[in-house]
């Protein structure tokens, strides 16, 4: 099998992963009914914890994570590991193919094609790719939203400064050719986040509440 072939399998198997809708299916099988239906009404984590349920939120997160993060690491070990360069930086084919499996994921995430390419934002499945495909990057920008969260209870702006700061990570502490994926995603983040960022400017943004509803 060529490499333009094995490459494509990566991006159609990470995307087929990164579809499936964990938000919707939890909190429908947890018998809340359809998430898209309150606050925001994407599917993501953010969504969930507005129902008022940490456990499930927490579900959504690590399901979220996982799918990007499975798609990076299936491609990592099924892709032959050959030396090949990209934007002039040297890299690995396997390592190659694990990135746009995850970012196939995460796009498929954001737009998956059993709602309508209606989907999340992406954090979380973002994350989960950072995780399996440079963890240093991934903790930094851990620490990154924690802060920015506890700090100012904005979700929105904790992912957002996360996710522009994650390739100035990657490029110090993991490569050059992950900080040009993670830069690909940084700009879907904010794309998926525009309308947040209007309220932001605007004064509007909802606060994260740690009260739980009734």
């Amino acid at each position: 099998m060529d490499l333009t072939t094995t490459f494509i399998l990566c991006a159609l198997g990470g995307y087929v992963l990164g579809s499936i809708p964990f938000g919707l299916v939890i909190t429908r099988l947890a018998g809340l009914g359809d998430i898209r239906k309150i606050g925001s009404g994407n599917i993501g984590a953010t969504n969930v914890l507005r129902t008022g349920h940490w456990g499930l939120a927490l579900l959504t997160i690590i399901c979220d994570a996982s799918k990007a993060g499975f798609a990076a690491l299936i491609a990592l070990y099924v892709v032959p590991s050959n030396e090949m360069f990209f934007c002039n930086n040297l890299t690995t084919t396997a390592i190659f193919g694990s990135l746009i499996a995850g970012t196939a994921a995460i796009l498929g995430h954001n737009f998956p094609i059993w709602l309508k390419f209606k989907g999340g934002k992406g954090v979380a499945s973002a994350f989960g790719f950072f995780l399996a495909t440079a963890p240093e990057v991934a903790g930094l920008a851990l620490l990154t939203w924690l802060f920015v969260a506890f700090t100012t209870r904005y979700s929105s702006l904790s992912a957002i400064t996360a996710a522009v700061m994650v390739p100035v990570y990657a490029f110090f502490f993991a490569s050059p050719v992950n900080a040009i994926f993670y830069s690909l995603i940084a700009l879907l983040v904010l794309v998926r986040h525009r309308g947040n960022i209007a309220r932001l400017i605007k004064g509007e943004e909802s606060k994260i509440s740690f009260k739980k509803k009734k």
